[in-house]
Order: C-alpha cells, then sequence, then structure tokens
C-alpha cells in the first residue's frame, strides 16, 4: 500500500491539461439531445470525472460497470469535456471489431454533434460539433492519410483506434484525455506509450472495464487508480437467463438447445453460437482457465470452422448463418457485423471477438460450446452480448464437465447471477487473487502473506488509507527509515516499473 501511494502521489505531480466545464458548449448540447435519463451512477460518476478533468494534476481512473451499466455514455461525456476546451480525447479499443463498433456508437450518440466539417450540414449545433475519427491499422491508404490528418490538425476532437493510435507516427494536436476500453487488454507498455506523449503534460487516463479479471479485482483495492463504480443498469435493459446444459449427463438437452435457438429466430430475433477455437489451431478463447489435474485428458476444443457447417447442415438448416473470428481480414469483419447487426444474419457463429462491446440489440439467444473452457469473466463479458434490447435474453453455457467439478462449479457461478461484482467475488474465490505487485494472472498461490482480498476487505481499505496519510505527509519515507526500508525490500525495480506502467 506504501508503494502503490507513493506512485499515486508522484502521478499527480505531474502537470495535465486542465479541461474545465464549459457552460452551453458540446457536453451541455449531448445532455440536452439525450433521449433517455442517465442513472443516477451516470451522473454520479460523471460529476467525478468532471472535477477530475477540472484539476491540474492527471487523472487516473478506473471505472469499473458491470455488463450493459452504460460505461460508453459516461466516457463520452468526458471526452466532450475535453473537447470543449479545444483538446482532443483518444478512445483505445482492444479489437479493430470493437473500435468500429465504437465509433458507430458515438457518431450514432452525437447525431448532428459528430458532423462538423461535413458539405451541405447545416443545424444549429454546427458550431460546436466536432469530428469522430477511425484510426486503425488496416485502413486503406486515403482513409489512413485522412485520419492521420484530422488527428495531428485537431479537426477529429475524438480519436478511436487500437494499437495503431500507439505508433510514433500518430500525432495529436493536444492529446486531453486518454480512455482505455477494457484495462487488461492492453500491455502496460501500450498504455504508457500514448499516456507519456505530450511534450511535458501528461493526459488524463480513464480506464474503463466490466470485467471482473482477478488482477483488476485486487488492483481495485491495492492500485494506484482512483475508482469509481457504476452498480445499477439503465431502464430498459432485460433480464437474460443463464442455463448450464451438461451434455455429458443429459445429450438430449443439447437438441433442446438448438430448438431454443430456433425459437428465438423464429420470433424475429438473432443468436450468437460461440466456440473456443477457429479451427486448425491452438485455442483462440484467450484460455485463462488452467487444466484441473484430476480430470483426465479431454478432446481439442470445438472450433468455429467445424460446428458453423455442421449447424447449416444440421440442426440450423435452413438460418441465415454467419462467421466471424480473429483472422479474418479487418474488410471480412465488418461487412459480416454490418450484414448481423442489420438483421441480414439470423446467427452468428462466432469466436471471443464478439466479447466486449458488440451492441446488437435484436439479438437474444446466445449458445456457448465447451463453456467450461472459458474464464468467468470471458462467460460474463459474452452473456452481455444479449439482452441489450427490450426482449428478455437467454444464454445456454453446454459442457461436458461432470457435476462436483471445479469446472463446473464456474459455470453454475456464472448460471447464479448476472450480477459482475458478485460473480469477482465468485472468481477470486475459485482462482485466488494472483500477484498484485506484477504481471502474473491466476494460480494456485496468491503474492498476497497472510491476508486474503476476501476475508480481509477492510483491513486492506484501513491499510491503503494509512498509507495515503504517510506517504502525503512524508513522501520519501525519510522520516519513517523502517517503512522505507520494507517498501524497497518488497517491491524491486522490474515490480515498481510494473507499477508505474499500469
Amino acid at each position: 500500500q506504501l508503494a502503490l501511494s507513493q506512485r499515486r502521489l508522484a502521478a499527480r505531480q505531474r502537470p495535465a491539461p486542465t479541461c474545465p466545464p464549459v457552460p452551453g458548449g458540446l457536453a451541455d448540447a449531448f445532455d440536452a439531445q439525450l433521449p433517455f435519463t442517465l442513472t443516477d451512477g451516470q451522473r454520479e460518476v460523471g460529476e467525478v470525472l468532471t472535477r477530475d478533468l477540472a484539476q491540474q494534476h492527471p487523472m487516473n481512473r478506473l471505472v469499473q460497470g458491470d455488463v450493459g451499466a452504460g460505461k460508453t455514455i459516461v466516457a463520452l461525456r468526458a471526452m466532450l469535456r475535453v473537447v470543449d476546451v479545444g483538446r482532443q480525447a483518444a478512445l483505445l479499443a482492444p479489437t479493430e471489431v470493437l473500435a468500429a463498433q465504437h465509433v458507430r456508437t458515438l457518431r450514432e450518440l452525437l447525431g448532428p454533434l459528430a458532423r462538423a466539417g461535413e458539405l451541405g450540414f447545416s443545424d444549429d449545433t454546427a458550431e460546436l460539433a466536432t469530428r469522430v475519427t477511425l484510426l486503425t491499422g488496416s485502413l486503406g491508404a486515403k482513409a489512413r492519410k485522412q485520419a492521420l490528418l484530422d488527428t495531428v490538425s485537431g479537426a477529429a476532437g475524438i480519436v478511436v483506434g487500437t494499437h495503431a493510435l500507439i505508433q510514433d507516427r500518430v500525432e495529436f494536436a493536444e492529446l486531453g484525455l486518454l480512455v482505455v476500453d477494457e484495462q487488461h487488454r492492453f500491455g502496460v507498455e501500450q498504455r504508457d506509450a500514448l499516456r507519456g506523449r505530450d511534450g511535458e503534460r501528461t493526459p488524463h487516463l480513464l480506464v474503463m472495464t466490466a470485467t471482473p479479471i482477478p488482477r483488476t479485482g485486487a488492483m481495485t483495492v491495492y492500485g494506484d487508480l482512483e475508482v469509481s463504480a457504476l452498480r445499477e443498469l439503465p431502464q430498459g435493459r432485460s433480464p437474460i437467463a443463464t442455463t448450464v446444459v451438461p451434455v455429458g449427463e443429459k445429450p438430449a438437452w443439447l437438441d433442446r438447445a438448438w430448438g431454443r435457438l430456433r425459437e428465438e429466430v423464429a420470433e424475429g430475433h438473432q443468436a450468437f453460437v460461440v466456440c473456443p477455437r477457429i479451427g486448425d489451431d491452438a485455442p483462440s478463447a484467450g484460455e485463462d482457465v488452467a487444466e484441473d489435474p484430476d480430470e483426465p485428458e479431454r478432446r481439442p476444443p470445438l472450433a468455429v470452422l467445424d460446428i458453423a457447417p455442421m449447424l447449416a447442415s444440421g440442426p440450423l438448416e435452413g438460418l441465415r448463418l454467419g462467421v466471424l473470428h480473429g483472422r479474418l481480414h479487418t474488410d471480412e469483419k465488418e461487412a459480416v457485423m454490418r450484414a448481423f447487426t442489420a438483421g441480414e444474419l439470423d446467427v452468428l457463429v462466432a469466436t471471443t471477438v464478439i466479447e466486449v462491446g458488440v451492441d446488437v440489440p435484436n439479438a437474444t439467444a446466445m449458445v456457448i460450446l465447451d463453456a467450461d473452457r472459458f474464464g468467468l469473466s470471458q462467460l460474463h463479458q459474452l452473456r452481455g452480448r444479449v439482452g441489450r434490447g427490450s426482449a428478455p435474453g437467454v444464454c445456454l453455457l453446454v459442457t461436458e464437465a461432470p457435476a462436483g467439478t471445479t469446472a463446473r462449479e464456474r459455470l453454475d457461478a456464472v448460471a447464479s447471477t448476472t450480477d459482475g461484482f458478485e460473480l469477482a467475488r465468485h472468481d477470486l474465490e475459485l482462482r485466488r487473487e494472483g500477484d498484485v505487485l506484477g504481471a502474473s494472472q491466476a494460480g494456485r498461490r496468491s503474492g498476497l502473506r497472510l491476508l486474503s482480498l476476501l476475508r480481509d476487505e477492510q483491513t486492506i481499505s484501513d491499510a491503503r488509507e494509512e498509507a495515503w496519510r504517510l506517504v502525503a505527509d512524508d513522501p520519501a519515507l525519510s522520516r519513517h527509515p523502517g517503512l522505507a526500508g520494507m517498501v524497497a525490500e518488497i517491491v524491486d525495480d522490474e515490480r515498481a516499473e510494473y507499477l508505474e506502467k499500469a
């Protein structure tokens, strides 16, 4: 806690671009045109972000919201505060599919406010409007040149991209805010590369996550990020019913699962089928579940390229099927997602490329094959892709894992609640906290000595407050040589660098 408090203090001492509210500006115009009411949580977090952005030291905040809690709106309102004072905001997404989805969503939410500079555009809000630009590695030469020009000139108030944004030749007119979507999918060095630009000033940092991964849960309590949480779902979100389909014990249930999916399509809805592998390759789920040493060796995970034709000629014959996975070219991925979003496909057979950010309100059903091959956080994220409209969602977790195994316990936990914060506790119980001060994720041994993140939350919280009080008064701990020695002993150079960048 002392080491993290020292990092937090050092971050606060860096200069940052101040972005105070601008009455009657773009952010206010956006709020005025919203067709729905913000939740209390969205308003509260928004007020916190507004205060953070107005200060002279960099904001370093994690917004943890459950799947569907409305984090995108919160981030957009913060980005508009930055644009209002003539600076830019960058939104980093983990995949090109998600980056393109974000651009569509932001433009739809902003409406005329995102149409700055368009020919023939005339509106009462034209003088306030900005531009949302997509910048990814696979853009064509002409589109990329225009995106780079919009970015360096400042014409684009909001720039959305992936790792391409971090390349050295991408220059911003003045970057005021960096928003990182799904923190754990970017390496700390990648985030640091963009955050450390813009001469002397450090852009504000907003990290958004809906994923209850162990390190995020632990860093939430231990970390040098300030933390805000969105716990309530916006009005209109529909419930999701989750059921475990134990095909090892009840093979007939799989036929019923396909029948259930066909019923949803017959009612005019759409569905996902998720597999852990693409096919002819290593597992592509980013499997974060260690194999249980007590279980016998298992067959290879099911693959999209095998399952899609089997479904097309079998239980889903006659339905319009599409395939989506990471090996498709970006243009192909985009075309498939557009077709699915437009309702031209009934069922999308995919890998976890759909795990975060994909928003198709008409999709109401999901069948996850070999569900025990995915981590709990992945299952929760995947499930969040359905039930995003007015119709309720259904998620079926198909598994051969026998009752009583750890794998089955994990699936039962997912089926028992849709509360991501509760699932985070289940995840920590099943997987332990991981190494809080380093890069290792999960394992049987915890880096925490004597304390448990679950049992000793209050003790850890008290330690955090006491550590901050000590460091605020004595940053180098020069008046506390014993504590300084303990910090030096615990946090070696490698871990100190990890904390600095994380």
